[in-house]
């Protein structure tokens, strides 16, 4: 456990004032960057892609808002591990009923689920549109590359991290290519990212999916963990430190999601809105694409496509690891999750189902469980008794009130939507 000792070390050399610049805060990036791996996966490649077509640059300030949102929520769970040493599954398990926790927990998995089912279809599908490949034979090797990113944890945190935000860093590339080529309209980019409006029934309601695939419920869970045994705090003071070291870390990692989400809608709009073509799968996007741009560009969303894939899926399983432990004090072998998270989309993908409309489903399934995960954040950020001197500033909790309200009403008209048309 060298790894962990160094980057004890070098932690509070930081927090003594001793490190300058950059120097001071390395130790405390890298929590963010894996849970900002959730708003960059393969649903939000569907939902962007769906709006950007369909709509044009209307709904860009969706993907803004959406943003400012999972940065307060990211903060705010990172903040809740940082002060109690906690993450969210278990200070829920303290805080509520054994029946309310497995409820809680029974959710939480299914929303996993989901988010598994979203990530190994889209390495799959990166898989297929790059090299041709069967869809079931590019699952089979997303499986395996799913499992060398699990192995890579073996090698500490550290390695982990650098793995995923060096994949993080693949598909800003991608993206940054291809808004290149697209050569967007600038007056109409900022006009969809300032002015919000909708166009219709519809667009709300593929607004509340893109929302869904952006402000991911695992990712609270997940950040909670991430920050609450890397670096404790001795006492007050400390970890008021940590915290603001571990805020920059939350605006550079959801700074990053949040032009890559933006990119996925501008190529969209810029190339297929302007064409007239409304583009709902993934496959026919790449083919557009190379139809558009050229096979070059393409290959780069297919390589953009597989590398969100492979980095949110063990990101997933994580995750879904750390709310059993949590909510119920089990675990199963790591290994073992991965496989048994892997058989519904491995179903869906042997009975033929569109991988496209699957992914966008999925995203839908996840807008559901934002709430049960947001509602008790909110509840214990904002108790000092469980947070101390990092209790959250009283407008900090009633705008955490308001998104959580927004985001609960979207929840309940998509539902609404969904059963009656």
């Amino acid at each position: 456990m060298a790894n962990s000792k160094g980057l004890t070390q070098s932690a509070s050399h930081s927090l003594s004032g001793d490190a300058k610049g950059m120097k001071r805060l390395l130790p405390f990036l890298g929590p963010a960057f894996i849970a900002a791996v959730a708003y960059i996966d393969p649903g939000n490649y569907a939902t962007n892609i769906a709006a950007g077509s369909k709509y044009g640059y209307t709904l860009l300030w969706v993907i803004f808002a959406s943003n400012l949102m999972a940065a307060l929520i990211q903060t705010m769970s990172a903040k809740l591990g940082i002060a109690t040493g906690k993450n969210l599954a278990e200070v829920s398990r303290e805080r509520f009923s054994k029946k309310t926790s497995i409820m809680l927990w029974i959710q939480a998995e299914i929303v996993i689920m989901a988010t598994d089912l979203a990530e190994f279809i889209g390495a799959a599908l990166g898989l297929y549109l790059l090299f041709d490949l069967p869809l079931i034979t590019s699952a089979i090797i997303a499986a395996i590359g799913s499992f060398a990113i699990l192995e890579i944890q073996r090698r500490g945190v550290r390695t982990l991290e650098a793995v995923i935000t060096g994949m993080i860093f693949v598909v800003v590339i991608a993206f940054g290519i291809q808004v290149f080529f697209a050569q967007p309209d600038t007056s109409s980019v900022l006009s969809g990212l300032f002015t919000p409006k909708f166009e219709n029934v519809d667009s709300i309601l593929i607004s509340a999916g893109m929302l869904g695939a952006t402000v991911m419920p695992h990712a609270i869970y997940l950040h909670s963990a991430l920050t609450q045994n890397r670096i404790v705090g001795k006492n007050d003071s400390e970890r008021k430190k940590i915290f603001r070291f571990e805020l920059v870390d939350v605006m550079i990692a959801m700074l990053i999601a949040g032009a890559i989400n933006a990119s996925m809608l501008i190529v969209a709009a810029a190339l297929f809105h302007k064409n007239g073509l409304f583009v709902e799968d993934l496959d026919v996007a790449f083919n557009q694409f190379s139809v558009l741009l050229g096979p070059s560009v393409a290959i780069f969303f297919g390589i953009g496509l597989l590398s969100a894939g492979l980095s949110s899926s063990s990101v997933g399983t994580m995750t879904g690891d750390i709310v059993m432990q949590g909510f119920i004090k089990r675990r199963v072998p790591i290994y073992l999750r991965r496989i048994i998270t892997m058989i519904p989309p491995l179903a869906i993908i042997m009975m033929g189902v569109n991988p496209s409309k699957a992914l966008v489903m999925s995203q839908v399934v996840l807008s559901f469980g934002i709430a049960f995960a947001l509602v008790p954040l909110i509840m214990f950020t904002s108790n000092q008794k469980i947070m101390g001197n990092l209790t959250n500033h009283r407008i900090t909790t009633i705008i955490a009130w308001i998104v959580a309200i927004l985001i609960i009403c979207l929840n309940l008209f998509l539902l609404y939507s969904t059963l009656f048309g």
